[in-house]
């Protein structure tokens, strides 16, 4: 799998800084600054500790089987354009080399719903869904069915939780912005993402 992450600090420096310090206990694959600048902290082939506690369909140590890529965002502000195009010329290599599908790269907050929100609301995942590098619906009004959009959020690989903690991260990825109780777009959504994995 690939793991999407956002640094929430100040700048690439302090992030990099961090991540190659032994005492922080994290690390990451690669690090992509705001200036696009990709630099590698870990070999692809080996294990770096950028997931922490979580799971993903029937992964549960997503570490040992994941590239993890920081992105220097502080969390808040759009990503900037460098970033991302350095991001979409980033994946085709990784995906390749490691023969991981679309439906394969997910975001922090996918595998950890609750304790991570990252890359968060601002992430255009949109841009690397049109690129082939994610899934993702832009499907609309559905009628509101709790039960098959926990199932289809199941079967695409959220882990089981509180439901509304499993909401907020659908949203976060897959209806943006979006507050309140389930909807027919998150239904729309779901199910549509579910049935292009099980088209797959």
């Amino acid at each position: 799998m690939v793991v999407l992450h956002y640094t929430a600090m100040a700048s690439a420096e302090a992030a990099c800084a961090r991540l190659c310090d032994p005492a922080h206990e994290v690390s990451a694959h690669y690090l992509i600054g705001r200036d696009g600048v990709v630099t590698q902290l870990v070999d692809e082939e080996m294990r770096a500790w950028h997931a922490g506690a979580g799971q993903w369909g029937e992964i549960t140590d997503v570490n040992s089987r994941s590239i993890g890529i920081e992105l220097d965002n502080d969390g808040f502000s759009p990503f900037s354009a460098p970033l991302m195009d350095a991001l979409e010329d980033l994946m085709p290599g990784i995906m390749a080399r490691w023969d991981i599908p679309a439906a394969r790269v997910i975001g922090h907050s996918d595998m950890a719903p609750g304790r991570k929100c990252d890359p968060g609301r601002r992430f255009d995942w949109a841009r690397l869904v049109r690129g082939g590098f994610a899934l993702g619906s832009a499907a609309v009004g559905d009628p509101v069915d709790a039960e098959a959009f926990a199932a289809a959020l199941d079967r695409i690989g959220y882990p089981s939780c509180d439901p509304e903690i499993r909401l907020v991260a659908f949203r976060l990825r897959h209806n943006q912005g979006a507050v309140g109780p389930l909807n027919g777009t998150d239904c729309a959504r779901a199910l549509a993402i579910d049935a292009q994995l099980a088209g797959l």
